[in-house]
């Protein structure tokens, strides 16, 4: 599962989405979609996907995150599958997502080997920045992995909201309702730390 596993499921160079990814000219857009959790958004170019929004405290603030990318405009059916993936997770379905290939164009290249370690992880589990820091053998970086997922562009497929903090602390969350949110997903997937509320409390 996650990074590895089938064809292209990294977030190496040239990666678009899925083999021939290359979206060629459908260009460039944005487009909304209702989740279990609120409207979300992706976000494509010719390459594949560049982003995807996790709801706002408003519709109109994840437009206005999303406008960087385009227009609002029909997705590409190859983005529509990943929509339709997207929301079956969300909605409880057991899928990694981890065949859903990101355009990596920007990435600095210590971010994508923490993407790649969070990518692996299924739903259900989890782990913490220390734990990430470590399977990339630098141990004592648990901070900069938490600032490079909090860069993460593409929230879900790159599952940052698995990444906690010591102990079982829900750690940082840069989507509109921060660790709610975190929560939420976590609580869909069976897997919120002890003590914490799920989607379902």
């Amino acid at each position: 599962m996650g990074v590895g596993s089938g064809s292209g499921a990294g977030l190496g160079a040239g990666s678009g989405l899925g083999v021939g990814g290359d979206l060629g000219s459908g260009g460039s857009g944005f487009a909304l979609f209702d989740t279990a959790i609120g409207r979300c958004g992706v976000a494509w170019g010719e390459q594949g996907i560049v982003g995807v929004q996790l709801p706002e405290r408003s519709v109109g603030a994840t437009v206005a995150r999303l406008r960087r990318y385009g227009q609002e405009s029909v997705p590409p059916e190859v983005v529509q599958a990943a929509i339709r993936r997207i929301i079956g997770l969300l909605a409880g379905e057991r899928d990694d997502l981890g065949d859903i290939e990101v355009d990596p164009a920007g990435i600095p290249e210590f971010d994508q080997r923490v993407y790649a370690v969070a990518r692996a992880i299924p739903p259900g589990e989890t782990l913490t920045y220390g734990e990430v820091a470590a399977r990339l053998g630098l141990p004592g970086s648990a901070q900069a992995v938490g600032q490079a997922l909090g860069r993460n562009p593409y929230p879900i497929v790159i599952p940052c909201h698995r990444v906690l903090g010591a102990g079982g602390k829900v750690g940082g969350f840069s989507a509109g309702d921060g660790a709610v949110t975190k929560l939420r997903m976590l609580g869909i997937e069976g897997a919120a730390p002890g003590g914490q509320p799920s989607l379902f409390d």
